[in-house]
Order: structure tokens, then C-alpha cells, then sequence
């Protein structure tokens, strides 16, 4: 097994004048990504002093600087975490302390959110901004990458069992855990999702899903892996620019998420020639409605249309064979190759067909576990089949049918899912008791064809306080990432209460998915 790094020396070895990366108009062969990457690895080292093991949050859009960051951060025997450019200084403070971060790189745009957070985390030693001249406390990318430190040693600073990336997922607490994964992780997860889709060097993955999104960051690693074509794109927000791109790059590869489908199967004016050369579309985060899946198979023709399932804690846990779509649209499949999926019960045995229980995976795929939390690490991880292994149980309830195939059913715990993320309602309602007037808030999720849940929240305001919706959604707009900030605000006299006091949010929950009363036992 090889540190994940080296799939891109190996690549750049194997052909070197190929397109890597299309991001922003600048196109930049495999050679290219990997001389800037050693450019890199050997001024963290000498500029920052980045030893192995260090941690560098890349708090970056789509860009070619993150690629060159994260895979730099790895080449000089590093840990990575892509923080989604929406996050706010408080929560980027708290993953900067909790992951002991030796080093921020962040843009212009987000310098302002970035100085607040570093003024609560006295750890980082070194800013850099890609986009910037250096400043009073920070590097330009520019000035930072002209060092002239000597490039390292060819060997690997490290070995493939190491820590290789921290990616940050809500948490039942309100605060975000961080799920480590180590290079062998890593590359099995790459390896097998990759060779189902049956990716080759020749493909072109053109990818509007953001690299802090851990279904947008493997596409960048998997096209390396197999030294494929990437075009980086920051978003889906004007379907008209991005869908041309398929045709005039050549993509071969489109991986989606429910929204981008829908507003897709909705536009009149398509065009064929788009998606003629599409050989692969994939999407993830919350099943497509059937509906959907009929208009991407005529609107894509020639591709193959894939429904997978996954966590941040395995990457990857199931897919659903194309031949598979007609006969079963509303399951996520089997397991990835070279892994293992059940049903259990609690305690953990497996069930018979049909029987709703947590979903448990067991693979080379599975995290190490979650960073400097080591109760959250043994609900999640617990012993499997064979002495000293353990397997992740996910949390999430499905059923098997009688040929192995699996089928969601929800959530055991309070974690919702929304635009393909993991959402903490805790979180939310910290924020929403922070807003003046507020006395009581609950979090609940709608179900929703495209989003998974919509968010809702319900208040009920302090006497004598008048709240409107417009002021409750502004105000989480400015604290919250924008996939957390609820669509839906209903204001109530009450909340129902357990006899202790506490709020029935699973009881709100159920009252939302039309399972009962809210004030019924729960």
C-alpha cells in the first residue's frame, strides 16, 4: 500500500502532458500539479516549519490552491481538512483548536472570517492567503511558493497507515467531530468506488460539488488516482454556463446531488449534444425520485446512472448497479466492492430479510475514528465479527431484501441530512436561542424528494416578543454555513415537554415525517 500522494507522482510518471485540473479557465497537466505540489510540501516545511503529523485547514473554495494544499499538506507528512467557505469564525475557531491546526490557508474573500477565528486560535502559526499580497499577518501564496527551500526527499515522509485527512461532520452534540481517515483509507475507498464506475485516465469529471463536501472531494482524488481529467467548477448556481461544459471539455463522468437534478430535468431548452459523451452520471445524498431517474436516462442516453449511499465515516457503503435502477429506483444497492454491509439489531446481530435495523459496514473503507472523541469513536465503532476489529455502525436504520439489496428508512439519532450534508439540529437551535426574544427552538427536518430534509424550525417567542421569519433566517444566515440555515420558521405558544422538562424534539420529529403527535410519549 502506497501513502496517497504517490497515486499523483505515479500519475504525473505515467503521463505527464495530461490534463489534471480545469479550474477558473487555467488548465494544469499532471507534471504541472505535481511540481507545484513538491513546490509547496517543501515551504511548509521550511516556511512554517510543518512537521509530520501537523494538521493544515484549507478554509478555500473550488480552486487550484486547494488541490495543491491539500496534496502538498500530505506530501510534507501532514493531515488536511477542507472547511466549506460558508463557515462562520466561531465554528471555524473551534475545528482550528480542536484539531490543533499548525496552519490556515484561506482567500481574500474570506480573510475577515479567517483573522476572527485565528484571534481565538493562538495555535496557528502560519496565514496564507492564495489570492492576496502578504499582509501584517499573513503570506501571499505568491511570495509563500517563490521560497527557496530545496524540495524533499523523494522517499515518503511517512507510511500509509498514517492520518491523512480530517473532514468535519455535525455532531448530536452541536459541535463538529472530525472524522480521520488515514491514507489506506483513503486510497481503498478511491480504489473501489472508482472501479465500479469503471474509471480510466481518459475520463473528464466535470465536478460543481465543493471539495469540503466529501462526495465533491473524491472526485479530485479519484480522477488522480486514476489519472483522469478534473474540471473544477464552484457551483451549480447558473445551470446554463455549467451544462455547455459537458461538450466543449468532454466529460465523461457528471456527478450529481437531488437538486442539481432537478433543476436539470426541468429545463426546456436542453441540449442533446451536452450529454452525448457522458458515459457515467452519479448522485448521492438522498435518493432520486423515479420521475427524476426517467428523464436523466433519456436526457443522458448513452450513460450509466448509479444511486449510491454513503457516510463521511466510510466515504462510501453502497451502490446500486445501473441494471438495477429499473427493477429496484428506490434502493441504494449492495456493498462497495471489497466490503461488507448488514442489517442489525441492537444488539448488534444481523436480521432477516426485511427486517428494519442500523445498517453496519465493515471494510478497509471505515474511519479510524473521530478526532480526540473517543466516546463518540466506541458508539460508533464497536467490536465485528472477529477478534480486535471493529465495524461502523451508522446510525442509520435500513432494511435488506432477500437478494441483498438495501433500502433507507431514516435516522436513529436526532442528525438530519440535508443537501447530501449532516446537519445538527443542537447546532441551529444554539444559534437560534443566541437571537434576542427567542425562549424556546426545536429543529426538526420535512422529508423532501430533493433535499433529504428541509429544515424547520419552531420557536416559541418570549412574551410580550414579536419574531418575524425574514429576521429568524437572517439572523442564521450570518452564524450558520448555508446548508444549515432552515428554509421553514413556524413560531408556536409551546413546545411539548417530557416530565422532566425537556423538549420532545423526536416527538416534533415524527409529528413532521406525519408519524404522530408531537405530544405523544417519544
Amino acid at each position: 500500500m502506497i501513502r496517497f500522494e504517490e497515486s499523483l507522482r505515479q500519475s504525473a510518471e505515467r503521463d505527464p502532458e495530461r490534463v489534471a485540473l480545469v479550474c477558473r479557465g487555467e488548465r494544469t497537466s499532471y507534471a504541472e500539479l505535481a511540481g507545484e505540489v513538491e513546490r509547496c510540501a517543501a515551504q511548509l516545511v521550511a516556511e512554517a516549519g510543518f512537521a509530520r503529523g501537523e494538521r493544515c485547514v484549507l478554509f478555500l473554495e473550488n480552486r487550484l490552491e486547494t488541490a495543491v494544499g491539500l496534496f502538498g499538506t500530505l506530501r510534507a507528512g501532514g493531515v488536511f481538512s477542507v472547511i466549506n467557505p460558508t463557515t462562520k469564525a466561531d465554528k471555524l475557531a473551534y475545528i482550528l483548536n480542536n484539531c490543533e491546526a499548525s496552519v490556515l490557508v484561506t482567500q481574500a474573500s474570506l480573510l475577515a472570517v479567517a483573522r476572527a477565528a485565528l484571534a481565538e486560535a493562538p495555535g496557528v502559526r502560519r496565514l496564507i492567503v492564495v489570492d492576496a499580497e502578504s499582509a501584517a499577518d499573513a503570506i501571499g501564496w505568491t511570495a509563500f511558493m517563490a521560497g527557496q527551500a530545496p524540495l524533499l526527499a523523494a522517499a515518503p515522509r511517512g507510511i500509509d497507515i498514517d492520518l491523512a485527512m480530517l473532514v468535519y461532520t455535525s455532531g448530536s452534540t452541536g459541535r463538529p467531530k472530525g472524522v480521520m481517515m488515514t491514507h489506506r483509507n483513503v486510497l481503498f475507498a478511491a480504489t473501489s468506488v472508482s472501479s465500479y464506475l469503471q474509471m480510466r485516465g481518459e475520463d473528464v469529471v466535470l465536478s460543481v460539488l465543493p471539495l469540503s463536501f466529501d462526495y465533491g472531494l473524491y472526485q479530485l482524488l479519484m480522477c488522480v488516482l486514476r489519472g483522469a481529467t478534473l474540471v473544477l467548477e464552484k457551483s451549480f448556481a447558473f445551470p446554463q454556463k455549467i451544462l455547455p461544459m459537458l461538450a466543449s471539455e468532454g466529460v465523461t463522468g457528471f456527478p450529481l446531488v437531488p437538486t442539481m437534478a432537478a433543476l436539470i430535468v426541468q429545463l426546456r431548452n436542453f441540449d442533446p449534444a451536452w450529454a452525448a459523451g457522458v458515459r457515467f452520471v452519479t448522485n448521492t445524498a438522498a435518493a432520486l425520485p423515479p420521475a427524476h431517474i426517467a428523464r436523466l436516462q433519456s436526457l443522458f442516453g448513452q450513460a450509466r446512472l448509479y444511486s449510491m449511499y454513503g457516510q463521511t465515516e466510510s466515504k462510501r457503503c453502497t451502490w446500486l448497479p445501473p441494471e438495477q435502477l429499473a427493477r429496484r429506483p428506490d434502493s441504494v444497492g449492495i456493498a462497495i466492492p471489497g466490503t461488507e454491509v448488514w442489517v442489525a439489531d441492537d444488539e448488534g446481530r444481523a436480521v432477516g430479510a426485511n427486517v428494519v435495523g442500523e445498517l453496519v459496514v465493515r471494510g478497509g473503507h471505515v474511519m479510524l475514528g473521530y478526532w480526540r472523541d473517543a466516546e463518540a469513536t466506541d458508539r460508533a465503532l464497536r467490536p465485528g465479527r472477529y477478534p480486535g476489529e471493529r465495524v461502523l455502525h451508522t446510525g442509520d436504520l435500513f432494511r435488506m431484501d432477500e437478494e441483498g439489496y438495501c433500502y433507507f428508512v431514516g435516522r436513529k439519532d436526532d442528525i438530519l441530512k440535508s443537501r447530501g450534508e449532516k446537519v445538527s439540529p443542537k447546532e441551529i437551535e444554539n444559534v437560534l436561542y443566541a437571537m434576542e426574544g427567542v425562549r424556546e427552538a426545536a429543529v426538526v427536518g420535512i422529508p423532501d424528494e430533493l433535499l433529504g430534509h428541509a429544515l424547520k424550525a419552531i420557536l416559541v417567542p418570549a412574551e410580550g416578543v414579536q419574531l418575524e421569519a425574514r429576521e429568524v433566517i437572517a439572523h442564521c444566515q450570518g452564524r450558520l454555513e448555508d446548508f444549515m440555515v432552515p428554509r421553514l420558521i413556524e413560531f408556536r405558544a409551546s413546545l411539548p415537554k417530557t416530565a422532566t422538562g425537556k423538549i420532545r424534539r423526536a416527538g416534533l420529529q415524527a409529528e413532521a415525517e406525519g408519524r404522530g403527535s408531537a405530544d405523544e410519549e417519544a
